[in-house]
């Protein structure tokens, strides 16, 4: 049983996009809270963007920063997805192979337990198998999604190719297709962890352990803990709290499409013209697209003056609690959708690529929002598609009450600790005996 007890130390490498390097990030500091050492790999940029380590954290989590290689076509200075177009992305991905010889260098010296890895690296399965160092895949979408890729890469049929998360696999200029990623760094692993948790999604996750020959461990859902937030003092809130607070309770649309979506000229129309024929006040938190260190913007009001338009940073969790806000107009990023619903909020889902029209639907059979509806014809959606979803959901109450039981679920931290925990104690078990 001491051995058991013996602390391990773990690397941990995402792919280079916020989305992915997040809840990376989180399962990092949980891992941590449980007196293990983590070695955070990223990029020097991508560290520096990390919310501040908690104190009582910092003398087990180490961030490491290797340097991404320089490629013709990508710009100076982008190290993560946000910084550049959609189209650039495989160029990301070439730098992102460029990470090979720094960070085998970076194994051989610190000779960690494990590595949990993201779906990209698909030159590392080798260099862990050469040096002994057992592999976790962490997934960081739901379990349908899990469930969908690993389905797709057995079958390959026109079936799966039909989800617009499965698509983009097949179309990429980096060399490596993303679906040979996730293959081989899949098949490589020990593990595979899955940012779900039974009690929301226990049908699909049985379904993905009796397809696959090994360990599948759903790791809960990583809800946001107040103490891990950046917020807590975050100089912002003030103006926020003082707009949120004059506002009548569950009057207020809350609308962000995370920080990969780039909207078209007319999506963007649309959406303005949309929330103000539904005539609810809302607080769109709208980023300045491929651009860094966005200085603080002044506050625009739209002509209704029902609005507020913030153009940086705003503290998600702590809006989306505030009793004003009656619902979320979300791009459905399965972060996005796990915040929302840990605070009971109902969801009004405009999804735009990859797995978040899967989520969608997902979500729209738990009753807990509604789908903006697009045409068959172009996929398009209409301003008065996106006023009806908006009205429907902040007046209807069963989408709030569904919610809000869903809430009981998604926010319950000891649930989802106990996922961690299990987590942590298959990893203690099963280390590998490190040779010197």
């Amino acid at each position: 049983m001491a051995e058991q007890n013996e602390k391990l130390h773990i690397v941990v490498f995402p792919w280079l996009a916020f989305g992915h390097i997040g809840p990376f990030f989180e399962l990092a500091k949980l891992i941590a809270q449980k007196g293990h050492k983590i070695s955070f790999v990223s990029t020097p940029r991508n560290i520096h963007r990390l919310p501040k380590v908690p104190e009582n954290l910092q003398p087990l989590v180490d961030l490491i920063q290797l340097s991404l290689p320089r490629v013709d076509k990508l710009p100076e200075n982008a190290e993560a997805t946000v910084d550049i177009p959609h189209h650039l992305i495989p160029h990301l991905k070439q730098a992102f192979d460029g990470l090979q010889q720094p960070l085998t260098m970076f194994l051989e010296r610190c000779k960690p337990h494990w590595i949990i890895y993201d779906f990209a690296p698909y030159w590392l399965p080798p260099i862990c198998s050469e040096l002994g160092i057992p592999c976790i895949s962490f997934s960081i979408f739901s379990a349908f999604i899990l469930h969908s890729t690993l389905t797709f890469m057995r079958t390959k049929t026109s079936e799966y190719l039909r989800d617009k998360h499965i698509e983009h696999f097949e179309r990429n200029e980096s060399g490596v297709s993303d679906v040979f990623r996730t293959q081989i760094t899949f098949d490589a692993a020990q593990v595979i962890a899955s940012r779900s948790c039974m009690e929301m999604e226990g049908e699909t996750l049985n379904l993905c352990k009796s397809a696959y020959s090994k360990p599948m461990i759903p790791i809960g859902l990583l809800p946001l803990s107040l103490k891990f937030t950046e917020d807590s003092n975050d100089e912002n809130w003030d103006t926020i709290f003082n707009w949120l607070e004059k506002q009548e309770k569950g009057s207020v649309v809350y609308v962000a499409f995370g920080s990969e979506v780039t909207l078209s000229d007319e999506e963007f129309t649309e959406i303005t013209k949309g929330i103000e024929m539904s005539g609810f006040p809302f607080f769109w938190v709208l980023k300045k697209q491929n651009t860094s260190n966005v200085e603080l913007q002044d506050l625009v009001v739209n002509n209704s003056g029902k609005g507020l338009v913030w153009r940086t940073w705003a503290p998600q969790m702590r809006i989306l609690a505030h009793r004003s806000v009656g619902g979320f107009l979300t791009h459905c990023g399965w972060s996005s959708v796990i915040e929302g619903l840990q605070v009971g909020c109902p969801l009004v889902m405009l999804p735009f690529q990859y797995d978040q029209f899967t989520v969608a639907r997902l979500m729209e059979e738990k009753r807990v929002g509604i789908k903006v509806q697009r045409s068959e014809n172009d996929e398009k959606f209409s301003r008065e598609s996106l006023a009806n979803a908006l009205k429907a959901v902040m007046l209807e109450k069963t989408y709030k009450s569904e919610a809000e039981e869903m809430s009981k679920i998604v926010g319950d931290k000891e649930l989802h600790q106990k996922y961690i925990d299990d987590f942590v104690e298959y990893m203690e078990i099963h280390k590998p005996v490190l040779k010197d």
